[in-house]
């Protein structure tokens, strides 16, 4: 996850000359672009979005660092990171997307990914030093900064983000993969932590099928295939009542029977975590195989947002008890989610929520006071950049960028 710039086609030249050696003058002549040549690059320029200004405003710091101001620590995370390096994907920001990365090296890798994974908390430390805090990898961010890289190596045609993406990716498939025992394969959250005698623990929320379908592109004889299969069979198994958990337990017993159950740490919650889970269901193509049975196996939390007006803050995702109102950024995570269940309704009282919330944190009084909420901010970005056509993703996982479109260069391998 450098940057040259890919020029255009160039014209054919019009020869207008008489005899043989006007014609070899001509020929020698080197090619020049015309101006009527700039058009096609021009038109590759991403449309105005404003809410990813915003967003470079409040949280981007000069040398590519994410910071989230909500907490004393001021911290970064390699989620945050690579969020970011999404969004500037989309943005077309190819100058954010190398200093996003460049940091996320440097700073969380030890400036080594051959060796590291990005540490996942970076901010400033107990003896007043800046650093990184916890050293422990998360998978989802992990899978995310190969997915930008991925794509931004095809989009903008950069050899070394697509190196530095499968050297992750190898990281990754050796430190964060695990086989559940009479299950199959999974991705761990991180890879330390998340292990017990006859014990794993999961995250559904890591799991986005478009991310898994690219990372299975990427590497053909990788376990990718398999995990997205297990990701439905995880999420139909720990959602009982259409909820789905902030984490998950997969416990087997002495006669080897395994099942998925409350997390010991965690519990029965679906929540801050959770929220994404719906979010990347509505993304997931329509013609993925995984994405209708995944739909309906969520089809909680739209009942709960239609009764309440807006989705609880949390779930007890065995008994189906509801507390709370989810923060605005609640109400966006679920638009993809709605609209790809019909559910048209909902989508415009939602998305009002969500405007008219957004815009006011972003209101100069506000701002004065304290940064915009981060999370809020990052699940707005996502569903609604994805609602107004900014992106979609192919059953490939590849992603589709409303700029790309009018790119003679763009190429889809």
């Amino acid at each position: 996850m450098m940057t040259a710039t890919v020029g255009p086609s160039l014209l054919p030249v019009r020869v207008l000359c008489r005899g043989l050696a006007g014609l070899l003058l001509a020929l020698a002549a080197p090619l020049a672009p015309t101006t009527a040549n700039a058009a096609p690059t021009a038109l590759c320029a991403a449309p105005a979005w404003s809410k990813w200004d915003d967003f470079k405003r409040h949280y981007v710091q000069a040398d590519g660092r994410v910071l989230d101001a909500s907490t004393a620590r001021r911290h970064s995370s390699s989620e945050g990171q690579s969020y970011g390096m999404f969004f500037a994907l989309v943005a077309g920001d190819r100058d954010t997307f190398d200093r996003l990365w460049r940091w996320s090296v440097n700073n969380l890798a030890g400036s080594d990914i051959s060796q590291r994974l990005p540490a996942w908390f970076w901010g400033l430390r107990d003896d007043g030093s800046w650093g990184v805090i916890d050293s422990n990898s998360a998978s989802d961010a992990d899978l995310w900064f190969v997915y930008a890289l991925l794509e931004a190596a095809r989009v903008w045609n950069q050899p070394a983000y697509a190196n530095d993406a499968q050297t992750l990716l190898a990281l990754i498939e050796k430190n964060e993969v695990a086989e559940f025992t009479g299950f199959g394969t999974m991705l761990l959250p991180g890879p330390q932590g998340f292990t017990r005698p006859n014990q794993w623990r999961a995250n559904p929320s890591y799991l986005p099928v478009p991310v898994l379908r690219r990372m299975e592109k990427a590497s053909p004889q990788g376990p990718w295939g398999r995990i997205a299969d297990n990701t439905l069979r995880l999420v139909q198994q720990s959602s009982p009542r259409g909820y789905v958990p902030d984490w998950v337990a997969y416990d087997v017993d002495k006669d080897g029977v395994g099942r998925f159950g409350p997390d010991p740490d965690k519990g029965s919650v679906g929540s801050y975590d959770a929220i994404r889970a719906y979010m990347w269901a509505g993304m997931t193509p329509p013609s993925d195989p995984l994405a209708k049975p995944l739909l309906q196996a969520l089809a909680g939390l739209a009942q709960a947002t239609a009764q309440d007006g807006a989705p609880p803050e949390k779930v007890d995702v065995y008994t189906g008890r509801t507390s709370g109102t989810g923060p605005f950024g609640f109400s966006a995570a679920l638009l993809p989610y709605l609209q790809a269940s019909g559910q048209k309704n909902l989508i415009e009282s939602q998305l009002g929520r969500v405007r008219f919330a957004w815009n006011q944190s972003l209101a100069p009084t506000q701002v004065a006071q304290r940064q915009p909420p981060y999370y809020d901010y990052v699940l707005s970005m996502f569903s609604t950049a994805w609602l107004d056509g900014r992106y979609r993703f192919r059953q490939t996982g590849q992603i589709q960028l409303e700029w790309e479109k009018s790119c003679p260069h763009a190429v889809t391998r």
